[in-house]
């Protein structure tokens, strides 16, 4: 079992955060993780993702138009993702800076795609997905890990009840 964690950084701090959130999914026994920058993101690694996990720095208050494209270019598989987990992270450089309504875009785009989407769990902030404004602080480090473990544990479990099965 494989969750994609996908992720656009120009600056490193998004790339700092999507490898927390890998680490949270690689402590769940039995799944892999797949961290990819958006470019090098194909159809099969959408298909073959049991949970996905995107993140964005802020663009305008938006997801970045590097992690949109992926959404967009992938559009045909959209009907094959149904009952997958999904969830988001993102960057800001201010702290008012749009990091929720950048999370909120992209969990937009995994509900369009049929998926399940999550927040980071109750013991972390219990909000829409891990976030930082900077470079990632230890907080946002312990966050973005366990959004990756509860999407993985969420992806195995959904699996293990039906196989298969598309909801």
């Amino acid at each position: 079992m494989i969750v994609l964690v996908m992720y656009h950084s120009r600056t490193g701090k998004t790339r700092a955060l999507a490898e927390e959130v890998a680490r949270g999914v690689e402590e769940v026994e039995g799944v892999a993780c797949s961290l990819k920058p958006v470019a090098e993101v194909s159809a099969e690694d959408f298909i073959a993702a049991s949970g996905i996990v995107a993140g964005s720095p802020v663009y305008f208050g938006t997801m970045a138009a590097e992690l949109k494209s992926v959404f967009d270019r992938l559009i045909t598989v959209r009907k094959k993702m149904a009952g997958k987990v999904g969830a988001a992270f993102a960057t800001s450089a201010h702290p008012s800076g749009g990091k929720e309504t950048t999370i909120i875009s992209i969990l937009q785009a995994l509900l369009i795609y049929g998926m399940i989407v999550v927040g980071d769990p109750l013991d972390a902030s219990g909000h829409y997905g891990a976030a930082s404004c900077g470079s990632p602080d230890d907080d946002a480090l312990l966050t973005a890990r366990k959004l990756g473990k509860r999407v993985a544990e969420l992806a195995k479990a959904l699996h293990a009840a039906a196989p298969g099965k598309r909801y």
